[in-house]
């Protein structure tokens, strides 16, 4: 069998060169392939393509990407809370295409099950729609949008063993089991690294099939956007 455990994210990635399509997988900052990302900006690959629902904040997450320049065009559906972000925009340095979420992760779907494109009524009549195809359905306009091309999807997950089973916790599971489906080549950080065998087959969300390449992250800061408490 086909070894899919790696040392560590440098490993992981050391295939992966200028010009990448990647996705990454997470919703905000939650269920971010943090050890990954990291090893990405440390590598220094630039001209990257990356696909994820949001673009992080400054500091963190894809933010580092950004504030490194290595990022060429953001494929996401919110890019709030990144003021580095806004100015590349604004400036012209960052090619950006905004995406409806649900779209963002049907096309995602779409990828993973080998269709080419998909019809949704999302975005038809907006500027989503401009140069794209449409098509009508029982007097309803459909909008046709093209399934990605990507080379590699990095996504996070709670626990995975040596085949590459996945399973996520809670909402960090999110973009993450679509995305996994998509690449070309999958790679799965994890916090838990457990013997083939522990993980209940009904719990597993994603099957080893889908990934190539799993190792145990470490020094996990799981941040979120906000922290919102109760004034006393």
């Amino acid at each position: 069998m086909l070894q899919k455990v790696v040392a560590n994210a440098e490993e992981a990635i050391k295939d992966l060169n200028d010009g990448a399509v990647i996705m990454l997988g997470g919703f905000g900052l939650c269920g971010i392939p943090e050890n990954t990302i990291n090893a990405l900006v440390k590598k220094g690959v630039k001209n990257l393509t990356c696909i994820s629902n949001n673009a992080g904040v400054d500091d963190f997450g894809i933010g580092l990407l950004l504030k490194t320049r290595q990022v060429k065009k953001m494929i996401s559906s919110y890019v709030g809370e990144n003021a580095e972000f806004e100015r590349q925009l604004l400036s012209g340095e960052l090619e950006v295409e905004l995406i409806p979420q649900g779209t963002l992760a049907t096309r995602c779907m779409a990828t993973g099950y080998g269709m080419p494109a998909i019809f949704t009524p999302a975005g038809v009549g907006t500027e989503v729609a401009i140069g794209k195809e449409t098509r009508e359905f029982d007097g309803i306009t459909y909008l046709l949008e093209h399934a990605f091309k990507s080379d590699y999807a990095i996504v996070k997950a709670w626990k995975g063993d040596a085949h590459g089973n996945l399973v996520f916790r809670a909402t960090s599971r999110n973009f993450n089991p679509l995305m996994a489906m998509a690449g070309k080549i999958t790679i799965a950080e994890v916090e838990e690294l457990v013997p083939v065998g522990e993980l209940a087959p009904d719990a597993i969300h994603t099957p080893g099939i889908y990934v190539n390449r799993i190792f145990k992250g470490t020094d996990y800061e799981k941040r979120i956007e906000q922290l919102t408490v109760t004034k006393r």
